[in-house]
């Protein structure tokens, strides 16, 4: 187990190593200059070229991206061209949104996903079977974004039992927790239907294995078979799509973020790009791929202590 866990650590530091080039690689040359940006249309060429110079942006990049590794490996990410506050702060504000939403809407997820799939999975070819894969299929197409407004409209316009939008902060837990919910009904749908599928998916195939049938034969029925037999078998394809739906939640949610107008990380990144606040867009994506492979690793990590024959693949 310690040769798999160094071996996955050694691959999580290379693929941080490689998402940082490319980060301020892509970033370095989409056309725009910040200081451009910041003076307007009319500054004049001297005083474009000190704003350039205050801010390190006249480095060469290769020395610019050393600074900016070395500063993101103790803690420092910068200060922020447009609000020039650390972008720590600024990250620390919106990550306590963006962080307990995609929590929320993926436990919400998980709660609608495993009673459908385990359902479906059970009463395969059935009436039950047939109307699950028919509620998934609609979970699947409907856009979230349309679905959001639906939600305001019904739960927030019509019978007032949400708010419509904002975020009061964590201070009132009840009312932060309120103002998160449709947006995380919203974000929750797809991916629950998502993960409903795919679950059902891998409980049919489990359940043609022998021991499943030697375990039916025991007399077990077929509810039995699943929840003590296939389930765990069934998980693997289960966790990659936990894990890919976390990383999504968290990073892929500007759409809902503006819908409910949450000042989320989603949020962040759209005002920085329009703000051209590159060091804020570097940062904020650097962190959240680093999610993102924090999350492939713990998933890893759950794979070897679902399935011990990963581990001496590993």
């Amino acid at each position: 187990m310690q040769r798999y866990l160094f071996g996955r650590l050694v691959s999580l530091a290379l693929s941080l190593l490689m998402a940082s080039l490319v980060i301020f690689t892509v970033i370095e040359i989409v056309p725009g200059d910040p200081a451009s940006y910041m003076l307007g249309l009319n500054a004049s060429a001297d005083t474009v070229a000190a704003l350039r110079d205050r801010l390190g942006l006249d480095e060469a990049p290769p020395l610019r991206y050393l600074h900016w590794v070395s500063g993101m490996a103790t803690g420092d990410f910068g200060q922020s061209y447009t609000y020039r506050v650390p972008v720590a702060d600024l990250v620390g504000q919106r990550i306590s949104v963006s962080l307990p939403l995609a929590l929320y809407a993926l436990l919400l997820a998980v709660l609608i996903a495993f009673p459908a799939g385990l359902l479906a999975a059970a009463r395969r070819g059935r009436v039950a079977d047939a109307a699950v894969m028919g509620a998934t299929q609609v979970g699947i197409a409907l856009p979230n974004f349309w679905f959001a407004m639906l939600l305001v409209l019904a739960f927030a316009l019509r019978w007032r039992i949400f708010p419509a939008g904002g975020f009061p902060g964590w201070g009132q837990p009840l009312a932060g927790l309120g103002a998160l919910t449709l947006p995380a009904v919203a974000l929750a749908l797809p991916q629950a239907a998502i993960l409903a599928r795919v679950l059902r998916s891998a409980l049919i195939e489990t359940l043609g294995q022998d021991y499943i049938r030697t375990a039916r034969a025991k007399g077990l029925t077929a509810g039995q078979a699943v929840l003590r037999h296939a389930l765990r078998n069934a998980m693997v394809p289960v966790l990659t799509i936990i894990g890919m739906q976390f990383s999504f939640l968290l990073a892929g949610a500007i759409i809902i973020e503006n819908v409910f107008y949450l000042p989320g990380l989603g949020r962040l990144i759209f005002q920085a790009i329009t703000q051209r606040d590159l060091i804020v867009v570097e940062s904020v994506v650097m962190i959240l791929v680093f999610a993102v492979i924090v999350v492939t690793f713990l998933v890893d990590l759950a794979y070897a202590a679902i399935d011990p024959r990963l581990r001496k693949r590993g």
